[in-house]
């Protein structure tokens, strides 16, 4: 992989994009935690015949040279020097927007583009309609009293190139969405800490069955030894949303362990 050498000696990963299936959950800082999520579990589930659909994501090394190189950091420091927007809801609207259209007026660095349609080649075999699910994936960590999950923006069903390139900046600026600039300071996150990654992800054809969301305990009572499962037909965005009302089961873990499948 592109590495620089640190001030201390020390290695930089720099490469703008990187695929799934070379990411840890130790690689929160280089992708975000949702990308670093994906590679784990494309690594350690496929021995277990659980499938994880491949892809690549964009780098928190890439969205800082952006918005470095982009003039786009000096900007939005002063856009955001004005502590009143926190008490004026006109104001942040106002200020976000103008943060979200900077950066969406800012064209990628040549270096990026290019890496991104090797990526987007080499996933979708060149094929303009072969579609990708481009997700957010932010660098700051959940933390017991802040999470992140749903700040920022999802796309589905993104197709050909053009699409995607279109999408990943629009990712990139939903950033600074207004809820986002809002709960980061009321969270005590600094603006310029957190970096913005795109996991561009095959799309599943969840449209000819079903989806939804497991969770590995009981999220009413934290009790562990059930699997809780919601799902509905259809993508897993309307379980996500709020906008169905799922099918839901509890599945028995030592039952389960035990050879009994129901």
């Amino acid at each position: 992989p592109a590495v620089a050498r640190g001030a201390r000696g020390g290695e930089e990963d720099v490469r703008v994009c990187i695929p799934l299936e070379e990411l840890r959950n130790t690689d929160v800082d280089k992708v975000g935690g949702k990308s670093a999520s994906l590679g784990e579990m494309i690594s350690q589930l496929s021995d277990v015949g659980v499938p994880v659909p491949g892809g690549f994501s964009t780098t928190a090394h890439a969205y800082k040279e952006f918005l470095d190189k982009g003039g786009i950091n000096a900007f939005i420091n002063d856009q955001l020097s004005d502590e009143s927007i926190y008490e004026d809801v006109d104001k942040l609207m106002q200020v976000g927007k103008a943060i979200r259209d900077k950066i969406m007026d800012t064209p990628f660095q040549a270096d990026f583009e290019e890496e991104l349609k090797r990526q987007w080649e080499r996933v979708s075999g060149g094929s303009e309609t072969f579609t990708f699910a481009v997700r957010s994936s932010a660098t700051a960590e959940d933390l017991p009293d802040a999470s992140f999950a749903g700040q920022q923006e999802t796309y589905l069903n993104v197709m050909g190139y053009a699409d995607l390139k279109a999408k990943v900046h629009l990712v990139f600026a939903s950033l600074f969405t207004d809820r986002a600039i809002s709960y980061r300071h009321d969270r005590g996150f600094e603006h310029s800490k957190v970096q913005l990654c795109a996991t561009c992800q095959k799309m599943v054809r969840s449209e000819t069955g079903a989806a939804g969301v497991m969770f590995t305990l009981d999220t009413e009572s934290g009790f562990r030894d059930v699997v809780f499962v919601t799902s509905a037909w259809g993508l897993g965005e309307t379980v996500v949303g709020g906008t169905v009302n799922p099918d839901e089961w509890y599945v028995f873990k030592p039952t389960l362990e035990a050879g009994k499948n129901a």
